[in-house]
């Protein structure tokens, strides 16, 4: 039964490549959040299709028994091309044409289904690639596993022998037979300088997807380091915005606070003063008192000893 990783995996691959990178991080720091380590790692290690590979990888995920007949059929084509069965062999190549187109035309129905666009597809590179699953069993086992990151190619069906054939122009015992002749020294020599050439050529582009993969992944990894540092710095914005938060509510209970106050000094102020006027006018009050009445005990002389 297919893992939770694993169903996330088809759906990432399902998707259009454009939302690929936002979906594959979304995914991941949802794993880290439920402390899946290991599916993190699973998903960080997942690369972004080209838009011919993701055809293809529809096509293994939503049409997988189509896959099958193109893998039946690479079988048949190989075991054709051993057993040098020419007539099957030219009857195969004909279903392999067919076959191959049919798969190009569902294969694009179903990007056009997921894009919701009839924008311009690749569909040479999608017809390659099905047309290198059919002579490679490798590539027929990547484009079933529905992941597959970037087109394949290929030049040609296998190492056929060349043996000296015959044209039967008659099915009579006295049938005329007609030899094709043997390619000349010469033509020898050309063939063998261009297949060391395509062999030296081909040396030189695997050191240099050798050196693109490695800088891919060191980008990768700068990238996934970007994010963290990206999503940290995220955190502590956060932070500081929830402490001025904090700030300001006191701050603003601290204005109440003084405002509070400063009325109750105000209103002190106003007692304070209103007080010490009723001071004054008693004091102002007794004085004309004693100077009015001369009964009036502080007017009395003092008897002194």
């Amino acid at each position: 039964m297919p893992s939770v990783t694993d169903e996330l995996i088809q759906r990432l691959y399902s998707e259009p490549p454009d939302g690929f990178v936002a979906a594959r991080t979304a995914a991941i720091n949802e794993a880290k959040q439920a402390g899946d380590r290991e599916a993190a790692k699973r998903l960080a290690a997942l690369k972004k299709p080209t838009v011919a590979a993701w055809v293809v990888n529809l096509l293994a995920l939503r049409r997988p028994e189509l896959i099958e007949e193109l893998v039946e059929l690479s079988s048949a084509l190989r075991e054709a091309q051993r057993g040098l069965q020419g007539d099957q062999l030219r009857e195969l190549t004909a279903q392999r044409r067919q076959v191959v187109s049919a798969l190009v035309a569902a294969a694009r129905r179903l990007a056009v289904e997921a894009s919701g666009s009839g924008a311009k597809l690749p569909l040479g590179e999608v017809e390659a690639t099905l047309t290198a699953a059919l002579a490679e069993p490798e590539v027929a086992a990547q484009v079933r596993t529905g992941r597959l990151i970037r087109a394949a190619s290929y030049a040609g069906f296998g190492e056929v022998p060349r043996p000296r054939l015959r044209l039967v122009t008659d099915e009579d015992e006295d049938a005329e037979v007609v030899e094709f002749p043997q390619p000349s020294s010469r033509e020898r020599t050309a063939a063998e300088k261009r297949r060391r050439e395509v062999e030296q050529r081909e040396r030189e582009l695997r050191r240099e997807l050798s050196a693109a993969q490695a800088a891919e992944r060191r980008a990768d990894e700068q990238l996934e380091k970007a994010e963290a540092a990206e999503r940290d710095a995220e955190h502590l914005v956060e932070d500081l915005d929830a402490e001025l938060a904090e700030l300001e509510r006191r701050r603003t209970e601290a204005q109440a606070d003084v405002a509070r106050r400063k009325q109750a000094r105000r209103t002190a102020e106003r007692e304070t003063a209103a007080a010490r006027r009723q001071v004054g006018d008693v004091q102002a009050a007794l004085e004309d008192l004693e100077t009015d009445d001369p009964d009036c005990p502080s007017n009395r002389p003092t008897n002194r000893p």
